[in-house]
């Protein structure tokens, strides 16, 4: 049990980590591809809310909203009417969170996330309980396209493309729009191969760590610990691995300047790897491209011949045919002229052999 707990909380620990990198990332994004109607995203809050025991109320994400409401986000893998108490919970929290930090409390969104095990007629976004009345607002994965969203993701990463905010949205939570976990679980993993090959390092980095924090509860350890190897020395990584360590806020900023600094300089090291890697890329690349050049023009040059030697025949076609025209022609006037002169073509034909040296048969 305490080693359950001990992991559970290092698994929070990372969580809140990685969301901290996140929350720079997602300025002017929104929920639209989920199917909720929201104005965008300006920061990502803290998601613990301290309470009067012994732990604390964690939510799933905490958003402050371009039209300066607040959106207290959370995924549920199946609908139970008692959530909605704790969603209540969360409200009240957060709701007290501003009251200790004399702030005054902006209006508040619930809103639920629903992976794709659940449809809409099973769920009522309405709580009643007398003197109050919770509406939250709900989105369904399950209407997604999973497959086409994957397939035009495949192709834009494998051509090169970078990927629009929406798209990005689309990928961290793209594993928890299927409906069975092993289904879940089989996508999560194909989506970080997948991120492997997108090129640009910032979008890179931030799905690698969206699947991390969105789909944290339906990740295997063998496939957590995967996009943890992928994403290695980056600041996302180093975070998790000094979060642990770390005691106060001091040792916090100290350790995230050190980390920066390394990130750096890894990047650094990592980009002129790659340079030579592409030069060598490049190279080879040109060496084929010109010997296919060189082929292209050698089969032009004897396309070329062979159009040449086809006009050629075409005009000595056309040169018999005209002489074939001219002798049938002349062929046809002496016919007539020796009609006109009385003389029968078998005479002539007769004389002809004689002259030539041939005799009749017979």
């Amino acid at each position: 049990m305490k080693k359950e707990t001990r992991r559970q909380n290092i698994a929070y620990q990372n969580k809140d980590i990685t969301s901290k990198v996140l929350a720079e990332r997602f300025q002017g994004k929104t929920f639209r591809v989920y199917g909720l109607d929201l104005p965008k995203i300006v920061k990502a809050g803290p998601t613990n809310i301290p309470i009067i025991t012994a732990n604390e109320l964690r939510l799933d994400n905490l958003f402050e909203l371009a039209d300066q409401t607040v959106a207290i986000v959370d995924y549920e893998s199946r609908y139970k009417k008692e959530d909605k108490i704790k969603y209540l919970n969360y409200l009240a929290g957060i709701a007290n969170r501003y009251r200790n930090e004399k702030k005054p409390c902006p209006a508040l969104r619930m809103i639920v996330i629903y992976t794709g095990d659940v449809k809409r007629k099973q769920v009522s976004c309405e709580y009643q309980i007398g003197a109050l009345t919770m509406r939250i607002e709900a989105a369904f994965l399950s209407e997604l396209d999973a497959d086409g969203i994957f397939g035009r993701l495949t192709e834009k990463i494998q051509t090169g493309k970078r990927l629009t905010e929406e798209e990005l949205m689309e990928y961290m939570i793209l594993p928890l729009s299927l409906r069975t976990q092993k289904q879940k679980r089989q996508k999560a993993a194909e989506l970080a191969e997948l991120a492997v090959r997108i090129k640009d390092r910032e979008q890179q980095l931030f799905v690698m760590a969206g699947l991390l924090v969105f789909a944290d509860k339906i990740l295997d350890i063998a496939t957590a610990n995967k996009i943890n190897e992928m994403i290695h020395m980056n600041k996302v990584e180093w975070l998790i691995r000094q979060e642990e360590r770390r005691e106060c806020e001091a040792e916090k900023r100290q350790a995230l300047a050190e980390a920066e600094k390394n990130f750096k300089k890894e990047k650094k090291r990592e980009l002129k790897r790659a340079a030579k890697r592409y030069e060598k890329a490049q190279q080879e690349y040109e060496a084929k491209q010109q010997e296919y050049e060189a082929r292209q023009q050698e089969y032009e040059v004897k396309e070329q011949e062979y159009e040449a030697r086809q006009q050629e025949y075409e005009a000595k076609q056309q040169e018999y045919e005209a002489r074939q025209q001219e002798y049938e022609a002349k062929m046809q006037y002496m016919i007539k002229w020796m009609a006109a002169k009385g003389y029968a073509a078998d005479e002539i034909f007769s004389e002809f052999r004689k002259d030539s040296g041939e005799h009749e048969p017979g």
